[in-house]
């Protein structure tokens, strides 16, 4: 006797799972890449701090100056 080839169906109950939003899935890649982030200790913070303002100072004074140079040119041709 030779068996059937065809196989018993059965019935199983489908489960879907939600799938997760937009918002929240956005929301786990960002905790995942800041988890990667490298963040400065204290004293490479104190660094940095002090090479933005000492820059922005500098910056600010040459504009300053250039400005008033430019600006006392421009009376002196009139």
């Amino acid at each position: 006797m030779k068996k059937d080839k065809t196989e018993k169906v059965t019935t199983k109950k489908v489960v879907k799972t939600k799938k997760p939003s937009k918002i929240v899935n956005f929301i786990r890649e960002v905790k995942k890449e800041l988890g990667k982030v490298r963040w400065p200790n204290k004293k490479e913070m104190i660094t940095y701090s002090i090479a933005t303002v000492s820059f922005v100072l500098f910056f600010a004074l040459f504009f300053s100056l250039s400005d008033l140079i430019l600006s006392g040119i421009k009376m002196l041709v009139k």
